[in-house]
């Protein structure tokens, strides 16, 4: 089904109005649940009906209203009245089973489509959208937020059509019956349906603080539950069950005002159903008393008066519903405004003519609310050399980065590959011809050998090993309990850093692009570790263009040319020889690293 394209709606529209553009393509489900809840809803309301003519069966007997249609012997009345009962309780079933089926299967539909529509919304969005926002916050909207959606589809819904359907039969059959009476059963509607819609309008902001407070709580248990080693390791399980409770106090106090509004809603109501309650049975009664009114009519109005009232008691704990999913639908469609501000670019960039040639020119570059962490920055990076960016911590290498995987646009000057801005170029494109091992290796939930065919999902299981063999490995992966299956466990925390890192490498072989950058891949790994990947980094240099970012200058000393930044300018650029023999801030670097004069400060940002 073709759904709307998120984003394409304007602001001034309701939340409610949104879902039912929304819902479109589910409109034929929405009209046969509303018809169905409808059907249920009428045959719920004929045992009354049926109620009245037994009594009259017994009251009457020959003169009843059966007789009156052609069914004269009494107990053939009683054989009919019960043979209707089975009939409308069979299909008050069926009905109640089919509009479950139509309503519960379409929250599942609108639930899984909005959920992945945002989702797939909030993958296009830049990278500085999530460095200002926190995981549990997103988690809360994606999952906590679209769940409120669907447990209103699934119940709010079929509820509003069924009171009404309540109000237009009854309304008949007592206008039909005694109309004297009629208009005294419906004086408590018009205080009710008041009642509802002020009960509304004061919920509305309370139930989107709840939400925002809910969403405070998951990101307050989502960065605890990621930091649970720090955690453990500075013994402050205390003092984060503290930032919980404060988070969760919050909640509940939120929760507090909300209900303590929502909790008076019926008890008030109540009293004005009992009022038209008690005016129909005491007029209705004096009315059967001096034979003006039929005792089954009497009885029939006594029974539906309850059975038009009572329900309106529901409306209630309905518009709760509905306003929790309004709430929870104006985050949603909130998030799905938010707009991208790095427009993707147009032009195709096939991978076969990748030369991988980039260029900074004149570049400078500040993240949100910082300093400027590149300033003026031009360098080029031949295409089929390796190329390596070293600093001092603070220099600007992995801001580098991330400007060459177009994670972020320069505020001024350009970078280029193979003579195209970045920004011309489809993203997709660009990335498809980067492979990226990053200091901080993310490893997926799942077996090691999935994790390395993230890079490339239709490799064959001989090309993943062939990977692993080339990252050098292979021969850690079948030492594990499962070789090649084994659980790598979240972040892949069951294995350990260097481990991580090579299946980081493997991956980024099994994708076999054209560039290759690894951002401080030897950060976390002890010396043989370093010596491996140092190995599958010359394997994979061959014929295709490395980016190294190092603080350990023993992985770059076999580098074409080693950039050196400082502040984020450029400071010095050569090969390990010729910046060695210089004398400058490359030199004091590797004179530190090697022991040669422990002494040397260290220029730093």
């Amino acid at each position: 089904m073709q759904l709307p394209r998120p984003g394409c709606y304007r602001r001034p529209m309701s939340p409610l109005a949104r879902l039912w553009r929304y819902a479109r393509p589910y409109r034929s489900q929405i009209l046969l649940g509303s018809l169905f809840s409808f059907l249920n809803k009428a045959f719920d309301l004929a045992p009354p009906l049926l109620i009245g003519v037994a009594v009259d069966i017994v009251v009457q007997r020959e003169a009843s209203w059966l007789a009156q249609l052609g069914v004269t012997d009494l107990m053939a009345q009683l054989w009919v009245l019960a043979g209707a009962t089975i009939l409308i309780w069979g299909l008050e079933s069926l009905s109640e089973y089919v509009f479950q089926l139509y309503w519960r299967n379409l929250a599942q539909e609108v639930q899984h489509a909005l959920r992945l529509d945002t989702y797939a919304h909030v993958q296009g969005l830049e990278l500085a959208y999530f460095e200002d926002r926190t995981t549990g916050g997103l988690m809360a909207v994606l999952n906590d937020d679209v769940n409120q959606l669907e447990r209103f589809l699934d119940v709010g819904a079929n509820d509003l059509i069924q009171v009404a359907t309540t109000v237009v039969i009854v309304g008949a059959i007592f206008f039909a019956l005694a109309p004297s009476v009629a208009w005294l059963a419906f004086l408590p509607v018009p205080v009710v349906i008041w009642g509802s819609f002020r009960f509304q309008r004061r919920i509305a902001p309370r139930y989107a603080d709840v939400r925002e407070r809910v969403g405070d709580l998951s990101a307050q248990l989502a960065n605890n539950l990621s930091g649970i080693t720090t955690i453990k390791s500075f013994t402050a399980e205390t003092r984060e069950a503290e930032r919980v409770r404060r988070e969760s106090d919050r909640y509940r106090a939120s929760n507090r005002r909300a209900i303590r509004l929502s909790a008076a809603f019926v008890p008030l109501i109540r009293m004005a159903i009992a009022a038209g309650f008690i005016a129909t049975l005491v007029l209705g009664g004096s009315l059967a008393l001096s034979g003006t009114l039929a005792v089954g009519a009497y009885s029939v109005l006594v029974f539906m008066t309850q059975r038009l009232l009572w329900p309106l008691t529901t409306l209630g704990q309905t518009f709760d519903l509905y306003q929790r999913a309004m709430a929870s639908s104006k985050r949603i469609f909130n998030l799905l405004d938010t707009q991208p501000t790095m427009r993707d670019g147009l032009s195709p960039l096939p991978l076969g003519a990748v030369r991988g040639e980039l260029r900074l020119e004149n570049v400078s570059f500040a993240y949100r609310g910082g300093g400027e962490v590149l300033r003026g920055l031009s360098l080029t990076l031949r295409a089929g050399q390796t190329t390596a960016i070293v600093g001092a911590t603070g220099a600007g290498k992995s801001t580098l980065i991330k400007l060459l995987l177009r994670f972020y646009d320069p505020q001024s000057g350009r970078v280029t590959l193979d003579g195209h801005d970045l920004r011309t170029l489809k993203r997709h494109d660009l990335r498809r011809a980067i492979g990226y091992v990053s200091q901080d290796v993310f490893l997926f939930h799942g077996t090691v050998y999935d994790n390395i065919a993230y890079g490339d999902p239709d490799a064959s299981r001989e090309a993943v090993i062939r990977a692993a063999k080339v990252a050098e490995a292979h021969d850690f992966i079948t030492a594990l309990p499962f070789g090649y299956d084994t659980i790598v466990g979240e972040r892949g925390q069951k294995l350990s850093g260097g481990q991580r890192q090579r299946i980081s490498i493997a991956r980024a072989v099994l994708k076999d692009p054209p560039i290759l950058i690894l951002d401080e891949a030897t950060s976390a790994v002890d010396n043989e570790t370093e010596v491996a990947i140092q190995r599958s980094v010359a394997r994979l240099a061959e014929d295709r263009t490395v980016v190294l970012i190092a603080h350990r200058l023993s992985t770059v000393r076999h580098a074409h040319c080693i950039f050196v930044l400082s502040d984020g300018r450029l400071a010095e650029a050569g090969t390990h020889e010729a910046l060695l023999a210089r004398g400058g801030l490359y030199a004091g670097l590797w004179q530190v690293q090697t022991g040669e004069r422990a002494e040397t400060p260290i220029s730093a940002d």
